[in-house]
């Protein structure tokens, strides 16, 4: 049985660049952007380690900003590297991605 999770891995760190790169945003908020694109197996217990990984490579930054409904929520943004990083994600994407339809469209 094909292992969809170690798939998604290696691309949830890119999309994740992407949807931060579009607008601050929070971790829950991140979460249902990936839903709504179609990731429906993530998990807070996925996002949260990445935010945490992509804050140590310093391709994001976070703040605490007050929130209406509740206690405070960090909110994240891309630094420039993000930024770069985000950029050339989408280009090795855009180029595997098309590797992939090919073959897998290929007909014998």
């Amino acid at each position: 049985m094909f292992d969809k999770t170690q798939l998604m891995k290696g691309t949830l760190e890119g999309c994740i660049l992407k949807i931060i790169g579009q607008e601050t945003t929070y971790g829950y908020e991140i979460m249902e952007k990936l839903i709504h694109y179609g990731f429906t197996d993530v998990r807070e217990g996925t996002i949260y380690p990445l935010l945490v990984r992509l804050e140590k490579k310093n391709l994001i930054e976070s703040e605490y900003r007050t929130s209406p409904l509740g206690p405070s929520r960090k909110y994240y943004h891309l630094t420039k590297t993000g930024s770069e990083t985000a950029a050339e994600f989408v280009l090795a994407w855009q180029e595997i991605s098309h590797a992939v339809d090919r073959i897998l469209t290929e007909e014998k």
